[in-house]
């Protein structure tokens, strides 16, 4: 069967893709909020003569750097109760409105900050021109001059108000090369901004946050580490800072501790859903903590939880591409498990899916749960729908990689070893490649599903690459021992598979008791 050859992609990470908010969450949008505590710390000077108008605007601007979107939303329109021409508290307010997928909404704050603008503070006004430069940029991605223009004008900002930790902050954010992104793709040279804003305001929290992501994005993991914890001991009731914390306490081996961190911003999360009467799908973030938490449990052996917060998040709708994108985990575990069918029906749901990214990663999932059923044709056909659907689409290079694995595997069960290596090879390296905590674990469960599919397929050299690719990647991880206790009892190996075996059973010791792998070495 012909297969149709995968094009190269340019990957997007960020997108506000349809449909837009719904009325019902611009109505939460709007609800009155109290001041809270155990949020971190922020604050702003700006030109209100009242107290109440700056005390929600420091909340709002804490929840923006903490990505909370919606109680940003709220603690802006409770500023703007208590003072209407807050020019600054609408500039920012565009900002959360984005964020929760309401373009229209967000113009209009633009907009009326704009207006009000001749009439507030020289620091005010200010920091409204940039907003609205910030915007410009972010509405035209392509168009590198504008992301110049807004970076110059933070630099003349800069040189006019040294002092100001908001505008170091904005600095640093403003080395990426997306003018949509909010500091999670942070690299090395947004540091030296951050430590700056840190050195101006040491108990404003945000840019620990920042840190721990450019730390993260630069393999940095110890001092990403550090910047984590401060981010979480400052903003202790803020779901996404313990998560931050646990992100990378995964990352150095300190599962446990991270399960922990994970489970804490669940709860968190939770009681805020029941108090606030908050549908879980107007949180980004509760999905994204879920598939950490589930992953983290699939790591240390326990399917049981791990599946119930896998399945969970897989049921929950999101306007965000990349959260859609990620459902892809469910039917991955699955498949994993040995569920081949589940895992075809739960991939069958995604390729139907409106978005055209989210729906070929479904069409992948599908075709690799074909692959493991023996359905070579159908798994080709698979693979070719979600080529077709990717071309030329924006985000299509979040499949990219998926389809060259998925196209890789199906070489190999059908004989085509060395063609079939070489993609698999090349996968591994860009999965190993790609900067961050969350993409680390996603490489360790591909380097996974390589050496599974290697043995499936009798390919024994290539499942002892694959091992040693994962014992590179994680030696911590009780399935990288699994992987090369198999490869050395293949070998005949009898001393370097117990030496395996006994580390896996070491690092599964909190595992199900009816873990298959257990019970496969013992």
């Amino acid at each position: 069967m012909m297969w149709l050859v995968i094009a190269a992609f340019v990957q997007a990470v960020h997108s506000h893709p349809a449909p837009p908010a719904s009325a019902s969450v611009l109505e939460v949008a709007k609800r009155p909020v109290p001041l809270r505590s155990g949020i971190g710390v922020a604050h702003d000077p700006v030109g209100t003569p009242s107290k109440e108008a700056q005390a929600f605007y420091d909340q709002g601007l804490a929840y923006l750097h903490s990505y909370v979107w919606l109680e940003a939303a709220r603690s802006f329109h409770q500023a703007l109760r208590a003072d209407a021409n807050l020019a600054v508290a609408h500039a920012r307010l565009s900002v959360a409105y984005t964020e929760l997928n309401a373009p229209a909404a967000a113009r209009e704050a633009l907009e009326r900050a704009t207006a009000l603008a001749p009439r507030a503070s020289a620091h005010d006004r200010r920091h409204v021109e940039l907003e609205d430069l910030r915007s410009a940029a972010e509405a035209a991605p392509q168009d590198a001059s504008k992301l110049a223009a807004y970076r110059g004008a933070l630099d003349q900002a800069l040189a006019a108000y040294p002092d100001d930790e908001e505008l170091w902050l904005a600095r640093g954010l403003a080395e990426s090369n997306d003018p949509a992104e909010r500091g999670q793709g942070s690299g090395a040279g947004s540091v030296r901004f951050y430590q700056k804003a840190i050195a101006l305001a040491p108990g404003h929290f945000a840019a620990h946050h920042y840190l721990t992501h450019a730390y993260e994005n630069s393999g940095r993991i110890d001092a990403a580490l550090d910047e984590g914890a401060a981010f979480a001991k400052m903003a202790p009731n803020v779901p996404h800072a313990r998560h931050m914390h646990g992100h990378n306490l995964r990352r150095v081996g300190r599962i446990g501790e991270a399960i922990a961190e994970f489970t804490a911003a669940d709860t968190l999360s939770t009681e805020y859903f029941k108090t606030e009467r908050i549908p879980v799908e107007y949180d980004w973030h509760y999905q994204h903590n879920l598939d950490l938490l589930g992953t983290s449990f699939q790591y240390i052996g326990q399917m049981a939880n791990a599946e119930a917060r896998l399945k969970a998040s897989f049921a929950i709708q999101s306007t965000l591409l990349v959260q859609e994108f990620n459902k892809r985990e469910w039917p991955a575990f699955l498949l994993a498990r040995g569920r081949a069918r589940e895992a075809l029906d739960a991939a069958t749901v995604m390729a139907g899916h409106r978005s055209p990214v989210v729906s070929a990663a479904g069409h992948v999932a599908a075709g690799e749960a074909r692959l493991a059923l023996g359905e070579f044709a159908a798994a080709a056909d698979e693979a070719n729908a979600a080529l077709r659907l990717i071309r030329g689409v924006e985000g299509g290079g979040l499949v990219a990689t998926p389809l060259q694995a998925l196209q890789g595997a199906f070489l190999i069960r059908t004989g085509q070893k060395e063609k079939g290596r070489a993609l698999l090879e090349e996968v591994a390296r860009k999965v190993r490649a790609a900067p961050g905590p969350d993409a680390w674990t996603q490489a360790l469960f591909t380097l996974e599903s390589i050496a599974r599919t290697a043995r499936e397929a009798g390919e024994w050299d290539l499942a002892a690459w694959a091992a040693g690719q994962m014992l590179e990647h994680d030696p911590h991880y009780a399935g990288t021992q699994y992987a090369l206790g198999l490869v050395a009892q293949h070998k005949g190996d009898t001393a370097g598979s117990r030496a395996a075996f006994a580390l896996a059973r070491k690092y599964w010791a909190n595992a199900d008791t009816d873990l298959a792998e257990l019970k496969a070495i013992q």
